[in-house]
């Protein structure tokens, strides 16, 4: 891999040897594609981690100390680790952090509604989507089935289901003067059929038929809709990427990569940990989300199972450090006044740092020191975002983790166009940038 040239002038010109390349964004079309709910986010990246050697252990089980890859999944989250030959107790953790979920539309407990002669399906907007980017896509049905018995089924409708249509411009002649307005209960629900019958049931025994389940056999679902349109690259030169849910798939997808690469090395000075989390786009506040006990839980059951005391848990704690990758805002063409005036991260000019003073970001000046060493290791070039002072900023799990745990925590990830659309645009090589630069920080 030739580096790209740096837009930050702490990046030494030293490099390593490549682990990723442009086959790694090949890869992240495919995991994008095969993950239309975070639930099938978890179960790709959990098959991932089984072909490097990893193995699943239960939360209901006694844990042991022995070496080698582990990962617990719960719902729409996974945390995965690598316990290193002769790790001790208070071995510090290198943590990569990320989100599973995207802003979509969700279906709700009772979806089955229409109304002059159209049959629709009932949605309540999760997060905080571009709604404008959701009308007129052909959209699939995806997510997980509990079943009578408690057990659980994956569901990947992945054809034209459902479409919010948008009102024919003949209707609503001021939208050019006024703007699109969209009311998210009235003007949000799809379409799916036809007919002036709507009887409830009809849209689980619909996927009940679907999968070969028994009628009646379905008592629990969460499911959500997604665009059926593959990610593909774009451009004379296709030196850029569409596709749904890089935020933030593109970060799991990436720290899966770079957890099953270290976990082949030998000699890690640290534990290497990846922590995806679901519930980003709404707050974190679940026991799948940032904000939950999940991650501690894990960590402070290795410590144990590794023999350890509290104090080796707060000596390993006290030494950790956590990247939280997340996808950023390149600087737009046709809205760079919206950008800080000395701040333009730019797509293709590598991962980005995130910074914000009143701790929206969780970077500081010796967080930035340690992504800078994991960069210049890697030969990987980075960029430094901060919001124009007139704009509030975003936030992400970066915060959250560093508040709860205790640990020393540093925002970052890809720069990206149109955050929270349906469809979401970056260049094609800073995947595998921001991989390569993970490695390098799992490695120490």
């Amino acid at each position: 891999m030739s580096a790209l040239p740096s837009t930050d002038p702490a990046l030494s010109a030293s490099a390593t040897s490549a682990r990723f390349d442009r086959g790694h964004t090949d890869d992240l079309m495919s995991f994008l594609a095969a993950s239309p709910s975070p639930y099938h986010a978890v179960a790709n990246a959990a098959a991932r981690l089984e072909k490097a050697g990893f193995r699943q252990v239960a939360e209901t089980d006694a844990w042991d100390g022995t070496t080698g890859g582990k990962y617990v999944t719960r719902g729409g989250a996974i945390v995965a680790w690598y316990v290193p030959e002769d790790a001790a107790p208070h071995t510090p953790f290198r943590i990569v952090g990320a989100h599973t979920d995207s802003p979509n539309l969700r279906v709700k407990p009772l979806p089955d509604m229409g109304s002059q002669g159209w049959r629709q399906v009932a949605v309540e907007i999760y997060g905080g989507p571009l709604l404008n980017s959701w009308l007129d896509r052909d959209l699939g049905l995806a997510g997980r089935l509990t079943l009578r018995d408690g057990s659980s089924r994956l569901v990947n409708v992945d054809r034209a289901l459902l479409r919010v249509p948008q009102l024919a411009i003949h209707m609503d002649r001021s939208v050019h003067t006024d703007g699109l307005k969209l009311d998210k209960q009235k003007h949000m629900q799809p379409i799916w059929g036809l007919g002036d019958d709507v009887h409830e049931g009809d849209l689980i025994r619909f996927l009940e038929e679907e999968y070969g389940l028994d009628e009646g056999s379905v008592t629990g679902w969460d499911l959500m809709t997604h665009p059926v349109e593959a990610p593909s690259y774009l451009g004379r030169d296709k030196e850029l990427v569409a596709g749904p849910r890089m935020d933030n798939l593109l970060s799991v997808h990436a720290g899966t990569a770079a957890l099953a690469a270290v976990s082949a090395t030998g000699g890690l000075p640290y534990i290497p940990v990846l922590a995806a989390f679901d519930h980003e786009e709404n707050g974190s506040q679940s026991d799948t989300g940032a904000d939950g006990p999940l991650l501690g839980g894990v960590l402070e059951r290795s410590v144990f199972a590794r023999g350890g005391s509290y104090e080796d848990k707060a000596r390993a704690f006290a030494g950790t450090v956590c990247l939280s990758s997340d996808t950023g805002h390149a600087v737009h063409p046709n809205y760079a006044e919206r950008h800080d005036p000395t701040h333009h991260p730019r797509a293709g000019g590598g991962p980005i740092l995130k910074v914000n003073v009143n701790n929206r970001y969780a970077t500081d000046g010796s967080g930035r020191a340690v992504f800078a060493a994991a960069c210049e290791k890697a030969g990987v070039p980075f960029q430094s975002f901060v919001s124009n002072n007139s704009m509030p900023c975003g936030t992400t799990i970066g915060p959250i983790t560093a508040a709860r745990h205790g640990i020393r925590t540093v925002d970052i990830g890809v720069a990206i166009l149109s955050m929270h659309s349906v469809r979401e645009l970056c260049a094609a090589d800073d995947p595998y940038l921001l991989a390569n630069a993970l490695v390098a920080f799992l490695e120490g």
